[in-house]
């Protein structure tokens, strides 16, 4: 908040403040494991089934929790601005998670119910993993609810992405889910054609990540289309914003709501930071020969090159844990990286024939026709360029802690990876 901006007061009585068309609200401090009437007055506003999911799985409430579901009791668009971990995907839904298994639909009388929210993400990896992470709250409830005698209704949830085939775009048309999860292109195209019938009943639009398109040309284009969509329904849908770094809040405030008021949910954290610079020589300017000796990638060294270096202490660390996600500047040195990295590995276990022509370190290397054809043993490259199926093999590899050890991926096409149970 920039400090010329009056501080809005706390929960204790006070209203909020609003300014520019800018609702500022701190949330109120939640201690986390505390089981008295906090945790209750935050839940009182979901259906039992709901409240006794919840109360099972976390121990209360967070910060980012109780005041985004405080900024939907008075019917604003909320920018929720946390940490990674605070909760904030699942604040958003499942308020409408609630509402879409207990309340009744509307009936519209001249054609079939259409979405009812739907979930907009700059990146399309990580839709993939939402709708995985949906699974949890979705079974949860219901179960609760059938262990209760409630009666609750079917809710149904489908991507809408370039990965997504012909046939499942028709069926997404023909019968649209309760909630949609898709991206700004896909949701442009969508609006600009015939699909566009089957957004007419949403209530709510989440924007993820909306630090990734904030005061950028595709955001520019995201917000038209935002305001097209407000256009087809009979009221404009609360938006919800996304994000743990965005700043100035106030800015991607208007961004997201446009003319209308936005609550700001941006509780005080703790920063923690551990940050190590490393290099894997000691002098820069005449780097020698990795590990010090001879081998078939002993001529790399002629070029002066830190690569190989880097990719042989690289190799030392990810065989130090389980799981690692390395990232990368871009989706072709992702790639290069990789193919070095299980070439390394191979060399090291004796699976590569020291007779065979080296290799240029991973900075110097072109096409992967370049490439060796060591198995993808140790790492894996993971990028919008790679097929859908093979993205989700590697999610599920990394997620479950199967042997790949290390995921390349870059940075703009990150998935959730506080949902990665990467060690640290």
């Amino acid at each position: 908040m920039p400090p010329s901006m009056p501080q809005p007061e706390g929960r204790s009585g006070h209203h909020p403040l609003e300014v520019h068309g800018v609702v500022l609200v701190p949330s109120a401090p939640v201690i986390p494991g505390c089981n008295d009437g906090w945790m209750s007055d935050a839940l009182d506003r979901f259906a039992p089934a709901t409240r006794e999911w919840f109360s099972q799985a976390f121990a209360a409430p967070t910060p980012a929790q109780v005041g985004t579901w405080e900024g939907f009791d008075d019917a604003d668009h909320v920018l929720v601005v946390a940490p990674t971990g605070s909760g904030k995907t699942l604040a958003a839904f499942l308020s409408s998670i609630d509402r879409l298994l207990h309340d009744a639909p509307p009936t519209p009388d001249d054609r079939k119910l259409g979405s009812r929210v739907l979930y907009v993400s700059p990146l399309k990896a990580l839709a993939v993993d939402v709708e995985r992470n949906l699974r949890s709250p979705l079974v949860g409830i219901t179960q609760a609810a059938a262990r209760r005698d409630e009666s609750f209704h079917d809710v149904t949830v489908g991507v809408r992405s370039g990965d997504t085939p012909q046939q499942e775009r028709r069926r997404l048309v023909s019968h649209p889910p309760d909630i949609l999860i898709t991206t700004p292109e896909s949701l442009f195209l969508m609006l600009t054609s015939s699909a566009r019938e089957s957004l007419r009943d949403v209530d709510t639009v989440i924007v993820d990540e909306i630090h990734a398109v904030a005061g950028t040309k595709r955001g520019a284009h995201l917000a038209l289309s935002l305001e097209r969509l407000d256009e087809l329904l009979d009221q404009p849908a609360r938006r919800i914003g996304l994000s743990a770094t965005v700043r100035p809040h106030d800015e991607v405030a208007r961004f997201l709501g446009g003319r209308a008021p936005v609550r700001i949910v941006a509780p005080e954290s703790e920063s923690l930071l551990i940050l190590d610079v490393t290099v894997p020589v000691d002098d820069m300017t005449s780097p020698g020969e990795p590990g010090g000796g001879a081998g078939p990638r002993a001529a790399e060294t002629s070029t002066g090159s830190m690569w190989p270096h880097v990719e042989h202490d690289l190799l030392d660390r990810l065989l130090e844990v389980r799981s690692t996600i390395v990232f990368c500047n871009s989706r072709g040195l992702a790639e290069r990286l990789t193919a070095r990295l299980n070439e390394a590995w191979a060399e090291r276990e004796g699976a590569a024939d020291a007779t065979e022509p080296t290799r240029s370190p991973a900075q110097l290397m072109g096409g992967s026709a370049t490439g060796q054809g060591a198995e993808p043993v140790l790492a894996r490259a993971h990028h919008g360029s790679v097929s859908k199926e093979q993205r989700s093999l590697i999610e599920d590899d990394l997620i479950d802690k199967r042997p790949i050890q290390s995921q390349l991926q870059r940075a703009t096409t990150l998935i959730h990876s506080s949902w990665f149970p990467s060690d640290p």
